[in-house]
């Protein structure tokens, strides 16, 4: 290994071991708060390391889609977005122009790398596209897609069409020749491919419009944006299947000639950072289990999930890292994914009081409800490896008056149709729907846990719960035993969605899970 680092590790990768919408952003932020009053050195910066604005965020009461969540801390010298990244420009000023009214500098900070991907509104529509010929002419379920045009666009780097943010830097003729070159196969795909009729072409504009006015509703009622903003119908051309080209073209350049002081190239920055011990945190869109390898197909993002593609990302060589692996108390999905552990949250007290808090960041989607699944997290530690744990809303587990005589439930193992017992995630979809899940039944607490500070101060139901939880996931890790420097440790577990309302002082994850 060429470690750039001579002392302390001060690289931090915080992934997903689930399906999403595990805290990741919130993690981030804890990190940066811990790491600075222990170094006493102010972070050098977040890398958003892969995907794109499909991304959806919370971290210290900002939601955010594109931008890294170190944004909402002052100290970090860099919002980073490395090579993996697909993003289309003007999303960077849509998501910053609130934060920087608020008095929070983002484009002084933003550094994005030369070789990340422009993507454009032909990547939406393509989305949408593709996602009406799944399901009306091939008769497929939903993909879930958030319809941000992200799988379309990592197409464009597979056919080698790329666009790359360095081009807002050069010849603008060139950007344009690219740009035309990009729309002309995307009309076909749309109009010959999937077989778009007009009335579902003219449709999709209304769509595009729709849901950025709903995502940027709180900044046209400040008027920071007027709506007209967001007219995406300003882009059809004069006949079906056709664009503006000149507008199209004369938008995404001024976006892009508005973060030319942002673009460079980020290896040497990172390198810099690393050789003088400052702290760089990792923020990965998704998750594990929506890696587009190791996913379940075509329940999958377009990028890679995991600690690996940092460093392709970043473009540096590998270090040593600190993998941190997020995850809630209780499990959660969005789209159209199997949902082994799924609580119906219409029928069931609990499934109702969870289900309330549960909405997505980027689609403000309803998310599906379930129980913990021990053998899910036990796969990603297995096979992704994370030496740190955090396990975030515990405290939406509390039971109230209604749901006061409900059990907690952790599925510890599946079953297969011929009884098999089962401590692994099954490649195979197929073999997948085809399991049931074993279930250990705990009792649960009725006392507030969202003002306790110290682990010894939680309910000793909480605290059996939180053993059960992590000792089932090991055992699924680790079936043929564990050695205990493969045990992670758990950094911390979040007991209310505020900045500080964690805690800290978990006992060693040995004595964690025997107790």
């Amino acid at each position: 290994m060429n470690s750039l680092i001579d002392s302390e590790q001060n690289i931090y990768s915080v992934i997903g071991i689930s399906m999403g919408d595990e805290g990741k952003g919130r993690v981030v932020h804890e990190i940066l708060e811990q790491t600075q009053k222990t170094t006493g050195n102010a972070p050098f910066g977040v890398i958003k390391v892969n995907g794109g604005a499909n991304a959806g965020h919370t971290a210290a009461g900002l939601k955010l889609n594109l931008l890294p969540s170190g944004v909402g801390n002052p100290d970090v010298e860099k919002l980073i977005i490395g090579s993996g990244v697909v993003a289309d420009p003007r999303k960077f000023l849509w998501e910053s122009k609130p934060l920087e009214s608020r008095g929070i500098s983002v484009l002084k900070r933003l550094l994005i790398d030369e070789k990340a991907q422009i993507s454009d509104l032909t990547h939406r529509l393509l989305d949408l596209a593709w996602e009406h010929y799944r399901v009306k002419e091939l008769g497929l379920e939903n993909r879930g897609s958030t319809g941000r045009g992200i799988s379309p666009a990592y197409c464009d780097e597979t056919g080698h069409w790329q666009i790359f943010y360095q081009s807002f830097k050069e010849d603008r003729r060139l950007f344009s020749k690219y740009l035309k070159g990009r729309v002309s196969r995307a009309m076909d795909t749309i109009r010959f491919v999937c077989k778009i009729n007009e009335e579902c072409w003219n449709e999709f504009f209304t769509t595009l419009s729709v849901a950025e006015v709903n995502a940027n509703s709180a900044s046209i009622k400040d008027q920071i944006f007027d709506e007209s903003e967001f007219e995406f119908s300003k882009f059809k051309g004069d006949d079906p299947f056709t664009l503006n080209f000149d507008y199209l073209e004369h938008v995404y350049w001024e976006a892009g000639q508005k973060l030319i002081h942002a673009i460079g190239d980020i290896r040497s920055e990172i390198i810099n950072s690393c050789k003088r011990s400052k702290t760089i945190v990792a923020e990965f869109g998704q998750a594990y289990w929506l890696d587009k390898r190791h996913g379940f197909t075509p329940n999958v993002t377009a990028s890679h999930t995991t600690t690996p593609e940092l460093f392709t990302s970043a473009g540096i060589p590998i270090q040593p890292v600190t993998t941190i692996g997020c995850c809630k108390a209780y499990d959660t999905k969005v789209g159209t994914h199997h949902f082994l552990t799924k609580i119906d949250h219409k029928t069931d007290l609990l499934g109702q009081k969870l289900a309330k808090l549960e909405y997505g960041t980027s689609t403000g989607r309803q998310r599906m409800v379930g129980w913990f699944d021990a053998v899910e997290k036990g796969s990603s530690l297995r096979y992704c490896g994370f030496e740190e744990l955090v396990i975030n809303k515990l405290d939406a587990l509390t039971l109230d008056e209604n749901t006061e005589d409900s059990d907690l439930k952790i599925c510890v193992a599946y079953r297969s149709s011929d009884g098999e017992i089962i401590r692994d995630v099954p490649r195979s979809e197929s073999s997948h729907r085809s399991l049931t899940p074993v279930y250990e039944s705990l009792k649960g607490w009725h006392n507030d846990i969202s003002g306790i500070k110290y682990y010894n101060h939680l309910p000793p139901e909480a605290k059996a719960y939180i053993s059960k939880m992590v000792g089932s996931m090991i055992e699924c890790a680790y079936p043929e035993g564990y050695e205990l420097t493969k045990l992670p440790k758990i950094r911390f577990i979040g007991v209310g969605p505020d900045p500080g309302q964690i805690i800290s002082d978990i006992p060693k994850t040995l004595d964690l899970i025997n107790k």
